[in-house]
């Protein structure tokens, strides 16, 4: 054999090498998924995004995830911050969390005096840092619940394909740079320092999807303020799906700031905002 000869099939193992490698690591990815209001509506849906999952991660059995989870349970399981989200991916020994919920709302419009829609709300949650990297919400409207139900439970298994996709796409671009920096909740300053503060606060919009299905959230974000005033980081730390989370952003890097004062000199500081949603009915 050839020295050009034993190079070129050294360096072919070495890329089948790398390529079992990396399918080693996308399926050790272990998958949780839950359902904190369990119906058989939701554990339908459950049970197709398990096996949709399963053909490219490892799925933990959905029985001893949802006893691990009850056991730790925070509760707001649809709004919890990233260390609830972190506290319980490690209870369930999972490196990811799929939190599925579904109902069937009667509603009515001008045009349409009853029908009635079938939802299924995704949250998908990444384990190491507590982050919201998906939401979505898939919605069938019918004149019967019957109907409704139908339609979603049909459409479930390319739902949950789909998220599959995105979530596989989404992998590996969770992490973000937590850089060192003076830390303060705005909520509770502490004495002789002076925290950021915006010239003009803006209150986040209520959107029309929360709206419709009277969410009530806290959302919760980490601004990072530099010495000028200009923000250089924002990360939610509390997150609720729905439109509240982008909301929240938007609002917080509309407003100009005041940078923190600390002997009268401008430094950087991180802050904690809260920020309470509740539906309020119009009149």
């Amino acid at each position: 054999m050839t020295r050009q000869r034993r190079f070129h099939q050294s360096r072919a193992l070495f890329f089948l090498t790398c390529l079992f490698g990396l399918s080693i690591c996308a399926s050790g990815q272990r998958i949780a998924i839950l359902t904190p209001e369990p119906s058989g509506q939701v554990q339908n849906a459950a049970e197709h995004f398990a096996a949709a999952f399963a053909g490219r991660f490892k799925v933990l059995d959905l029985d001893m995830t949802a006893a691990a989870f009850k056991s730790g349970r925070p509760e707001t399981p649809f709004n919890m911050t990233d260390a609830q989200s972190r506290a319980a991916a490690g209870v369930t020994g999972s490196d990811t969390l799929i939190l599925l919920k579904s109902e069937t709302l009667r509603r009515a419009s001008l045009d349409r005096p009853e029908y009635y829609e079938a939802y299924l709300a995704i949250y998908v949650v990444d384990g190491r840092s507590g982050q919201l990297i998906i939401w979505d919400l898939a919605t069938f409207e019918e004149a019967t619940p019957a109907l409704a139900e139908k339609r979603l439970v049909e459409s479930v298994p390319a739902i949950a394909r789909s998220t599959v996709e995105r979530f596989a796409n989404a992998t590996g671009a969770v992490a973000a740079d937590r850089p060192k920096m003076a830390e303060i909740n705005a909520d509770d300053a502490e004495p002789g320092l002076k925290p950021p503060i915006p010239y003009r606060r803006i209150k986040p919009d209520y959107p029309s999807s929360a709206y419709l299905y009277g969410v009530r959230a806290t959302v919760e974000v980490e601004v990072d303020i530099d010495e000028s005033g200009k923000i250089t980081r924002t990360a939610v730390v509390r997150w609720a799906g729905y439109g509240l989370d982008e909301a929240v952003i938007t609002a917080v890097r509309s407003m100009n700031w005041r940078p923190a004062m600390r002997a009268g000199k401008p430094f950087p500081m991180r802050v904690l905002l809260r920020y309470n949603f509740t539906k309020v009915e119009k009149d």
